[in-house]
């Protein structure tokens, strides 16, 4: 089964609001099982446009992911930034097929 992923990209407005989500949101990802695989860092941005900010989850699969976002843990968490961060953010299914080069 294919793993599902929250790809985010955001621009933090209001560090003191942006806070309260931050602190809330773990209960949501623990409950659907997703973990952090970039939080922040360095990045290059070669074309394109891009926030101050990139993170991605990874989630056991598609449906708890998508099960993560519709959640009232998440949507509760969500809340408590108050407008403190604009997010551009995908939840997509992961690829389980042939790799280039590899059998």
């Amino acid at each position: 089964m294919a793993k599902g992923y929250w790809v985010a990209h955001v621009d933090v407005h209001d560090t003191e609001s942006y806070k309260g989500y931050v602190a809330a949101n773990g209960a949501a990802f623990a409950k659907f099982g997703g973990r952090f695989l970039v939080r922040g860092g360095g990045f290059e941005n070669p074309v394109g446009a891009s926030r101050g900010r990139n993170v991605v989850l990874e989630f056991p699969s598609y449906q708890a992911a998508l099960d993560c976002w519709a959640s009232e843990e998440y949507q509760s968490a969500r809340a408590k930034q108050k407008g403190g961060a604009e997010m551009d953010m995908i939840i997509i299914e992961g690829y389980d097929g042939a790799q280039p080069g590899g059998a």
